[in-house]
Parts: structure tokens; C-alpha cells; sequence
């Protein structure tokens, strides 16, 4: 399914940029429709796969539900390139700071972060590669890695059911919630060419990261993969 929110191009990041602003304000009502909430137990792992930092950068934060789960524990930055999605994670917590950032170009110094968490917002950057490296950039040595995606399953026929399910049921939830298809039907598009749990570990190991691995849910449907920068 194509979406006019999804070029393979130099234009890419900029229709991100104009999907989440359009779907900011429903963007979490959203997530617990089409996870029936199941989304907030994956984000918790996700969190809990993080070890105890002391301090945080969630990159990608959109409204900022991950950030406020590590908030109570660890200093947390939140990082969005979309102003609107920033503007609604500040009306639910002050206990982080949000900053717009490009997660290509992080205005952060090197080694200043235990621990790097995206959630959702891996596949939809125009360099996957470079982001992997600025994330390990501004981790310090031994921090970890965490990001949570949609997943491609291994099993034929359940990827056959989940992709039909992305392609019929998200894209009516676009028109009705969002007033456009495009919004939603923008996840198989952009899944098409994501490389996925599997892809994106063996990503993570060639940008330098060790231990790398995932943790697979609803059948592979979505994955959780991790990785640390080394200790020198």
C-alpha cells in the first residue's frame, strides 16, 4: 500500500515531520486502538531492558509516554524533530526536558547518556545507519541501546495475516480518527523497505554495537532490539 506520507527520498523526513504534526493530539488514543493497549506492556519492557540509568535520552519521543516512564527514576531528555508532538508531551509532565532535535544531527555532546530508547520512530528516520551511530555517539561507553518497532514475522502466514490487517483495518482508522487514510496506511509503507528485528540487529553490530539482540511480541509482530556501545 503507498501512502503520500512515505518517500524513499531526499523528501522523506519532511512528510514524516507532516504526518506526526497531523496526528499528534490522537496519536496515544490511536496506539491503544491498535495495540488494544498491548503497546504501553511493550513499552514498559522496553524501559525495563534499559537496566537503571541515570540519565536518558528518548529519541523519537513523540508525546512522551516512554520518557515519563523512565522520568521517575533517571534524568530524561526528550528529542522530537515535530514541534507538535513536543507541544503535547510538555502539557503531561515537567519532570523532563524536551528539546527539538534532528536524530540525524543530535546537539549533544559525545559519551553524555547511560541509555538511548526509541520507540516507533527507527523506521521512519531517512538514515537508519546514521541514527544508529548518533545514538552510540552520545551514549557513554557500556550504555545501551533500546527501540521498539513494528516486526516482520518469520512465520509466512502470520505475516500474510498481519500485513492484511495493516492494509484493510489502519487506513479506515486513519479516515475516521484523522480524517485521512494516508495517516495510517503509512505503516505498511514505510515496513515495506524497514529491515526489521533481524536486519536492524545485524545494523546495530556493523555501527559497533555489542551484544546485540531482540525480543520478539505477538508473534514478531512488533520486536524490541538492544545493543551497547562498548566499554573502552
Amino acid at each position: 500500500m503507498e501512502s503520500k506520507f512515505y518517500r524513499p527520498d531526499d523528501a522523506r523526513a519532511e512528510k514524516v515531520r507532516q504526518l506526526f504534526a497531523t496526528i499528534a493530539r490522537r496519536y496515544d488514543a490511536l496506539n491503544d486502538i491498535m495495540s488494544a493497549g498491548l503497546h504501553r506492556r511493550w513499552k514498559r519492557r522496553l524501559v525495563s531492558l534499559a537496566g537503571a540509568p541515570g540519565r536518558v535520552l528518548d529519541l523519537c519521543c513523540g508525546t512522551g509516554d516512554i520518557a515519563r516512564m523512565f522520568a521517575p527514576q533517571a534524568r530524561v531528555v526528550g528529542a522530537d524533530f515535530t514541534d507538535e508532538m513536543l507541544r503535547v508531551a510538555a502539557t503531561r509532565t515537567d519532570r523532563v526536558q524536551w528539546v527539538r532535535a534532528d536524530a540525524l544531527r543530535l546537539p549533544f555532546a559525545d559519551g553524555v547518556f547511560d541509555a538511548v530508547s526509541i520507540g516507533y520512530g527507527l523506521r521512519n528516520l531517512a538514515d537508519i545507519e546514521q541514527g544508529l551511530r548518533e545514538a552510540r555517539r552520545v551514549l557513554r561507553p557500556g550504555g545501551r541501546l533500546v527501540t521498539l518497532d513494528f516486526g516482520k514475522p518469520e512465520s509466512a502466514a502470520w505475516r500474510a495475516v498481519y500485513f492484511a490487517y495493516l492494509r484493510t483495518a489502519l487506513p479506515v482508522l486513519g479516515r475516521v480518527f484523522c480524517g485521512d487514510p494516508d495517516t495510517h496506511g503509512y505503516i505498511l509503507a514505510s515496513l515495506r523497505d524497514y529491515p526489521a528485528q533481524r536486519g536492524i540487529k545485524t545494523m546495530m553490530e556493523a555501527c559497533g554495537y555489542t551484544g546485540c539482540g531482540f525480543e520478539e511480541f505477538a508473534g514478531g509482530a512488533m520486536a524490541i532490539n538492544y545493543g551497547d556501545r562498548p566499554r573502552d
